[in-house]
């Protein structure tokens, strides 16, 4: 993932998805799909494109009188410059603290917490790090997909 990403905006964002759903698209396409979210006129949207073009997060290519829009990198990568971001900004780079949080402010799912579960699971596998549970003879068969049980 490239490490220049440009800061976006929410309203530049905006743009940004509908682009990363279908392009290339023309302004007037954009402000369209936009219309049901957003009450922006076409001034706009073509306002938020020139500052994505000057940002270098936008492709633009003439077509007869018109230009059509493409993001210049794909959303994946600025969804983890994002979190990155945000991991940073909040918890000092941690993601514990940021779980925690999370799972303090409202009730995690069965289905979240197997799911994080397996995360941790399969990061321990890659990495094929022997862990604190596994020492003490507490690790859950990665892969199973069974959902295994701790001792937590």
């Amino acid at each position: 993932m490239p490490d220049d990403l440009p800061t976006i905006t929410s309203a530049e964002a905006e743009v940004m998805e509908v682009l990363w759903r279908s392009s290339p698209l023309s302004a007037e396409d954009i402000a369209a799909a936009l219309a049901d979210r957003q009450d922006w006129q076409l001034a706009t949207v073509k306002t938020l494109l020139n500052r994505l073009l000057k940002k270098d997060a936008l492709v633009a290519e003439r077509d007869g009188r018109r230009f059509l829009y493409a993001p210049r990198f794909p959303r994946a990568d600025w969804a983890h410059g994002e979190s990155l971001s945000l991991l940073d900004r909040l918890c000092g780079g941690s993601l514990a603290p940021l779980v925690s949080h999370f799972s303090s402010q409202r009730k995690l799912k069965a289905a979240d917490i197997k799911a994080l579960k397996q995360l941790i699971d399969d990061y321990e596998q890659r990495d094929a790090k022997p862990t604190k549970s596994a020492i003490a003879g507490k690790s859950v068969k990665a892969g199973s997909g069974k959902g295994g049980k701790s001792d937590d």
